[in-house]
């Protein structure tokens, strides 16, 4: 058996002291307060730099919320056409057609009606109508819209179909888009990040060398050297974010604004997964920079 492997199962029969495991953590806590000194005003550059980073970040994951709630509001509107031969029974139809997967509605334009509303926009002759009974059919969301257009064609009862495949193209290419530059977005900021947070904790690293390397002498473990510069990384991400947050929110407030006179809906709890996801990255990212530069500069 390895020695690492003793000192655990050795470690299970050991009795645990809160007192002792509670007096630990403070001193972690002060150790990481004593860092946090030792920067000086350089917190204030840190944190201001994150939380320009992080309100980059938010304004575009919330703009990216919005947009896509615009595509999919268009999206929406967007119907299907369905032209049924003269021989076919239009209700029947609609009830084939209701079968089928992602359709949300179904109404039926009875020709009688189509060529009445066509005579009062123009001038025809006395004519026998000459048009068919009609099928509107909405799909639930934008990107179904071509699945849904291939089933029903296939049905014999219908002669033609149509719909505004342009705009339906154009609406899934700007969610993609959108989504892209989202993702691409949280990589650089992320890489930003990580590398201020990379070079803020080398430099408090090489104030404490000497400490570090008698407390790796004296067999301290290894966490307790890592916890206070975790924290730390952990602490600039955590401030960058409540200082991101005042930008953020007259961002929120324009684009409701803009929700508003579009008269399109807010995503629901958008405000709120921003804020999350925005804290989150904070603190995840700056504790990740700071590991990173643990692992590069101590080999503990």
């Amino acid at each position: 058996m390895t020695k690492q492997k003793i000192k655990k199962e050795v470690k299970k029969h050991i009795p645990k002291d809160w007192l002792c495991e509670l007096r630990i953590l403070y001193r972690l806590s002060m150790e990481t307060l004593n860092d946090i000194k030792r920067t000086g005003i350089v917190n204030l550059v840190i944190i201001t730099t994150m939380a320009a980073i992080l309100t980059i970040f938010g304004a575009f994951f919330r703009s990216a919320m919005t947009i896509s709630s615009f595509a999919h509001e268009l999206g929406n509107v967007l119907e299907i056409s369905v032209y049924l031969k003269a021989d076919a029974d239009a209700n029947l139809v609609k009830n084939r057609v209701n079968e089928i997967e992602h359709v949300e509605n179904v109404k039926i334009i009875p020709k009688a009606k189509s060529w009445a509303d066509l005579k009062r926009e123009m001038k025809l002759p006395d004519l026998e109508n000459p048009l068919p009974d009609t099928l509107h059919v909405k799909v639930d969301k934008p990107e179904h819209i071509d699945m849904v257009f291939s089933k029903i064609k296939s049905l014999n009862t219908v002669e033609d179909m149509s719909y505004a495949q342009q705009l339906a193209k154009k609406i899934q290419a700007l969610n993609h888009v959108v989504n892209t530059i989202t993702v691409l977005v949280v990589i650089i900021l992320g890489i930003l990040t990580i590398t201020i947070i990379n070079n803020t904790i080398q430099l408090v690293i090489q104030s404490r060398k000497d400490e570090i390397e008698i407390m790796r002498l004296m067999g301290v473990s290894n966490w307790y050297i890592r916890f206070p510069l975790l924290m730390q990384g952990a602490f600039y991400g955590f401030m960058g974010s409540i200082v991101a947050f005042i930008p953020l929110h007259f961002v929120e407030n324009w684009l409701l604004k803009a929700h508003q006179f579009f008269m399109v809906p807010t995503p629901q709890y958008a405000q709120t997964t921003v804020t999350l996801t925005m804290f989150a990255m904070g603190i995840l990212f700056g504790a990740g920079g700071s590991l990173l530069c643990i692992k590069k500069h101590l080999q503990v």
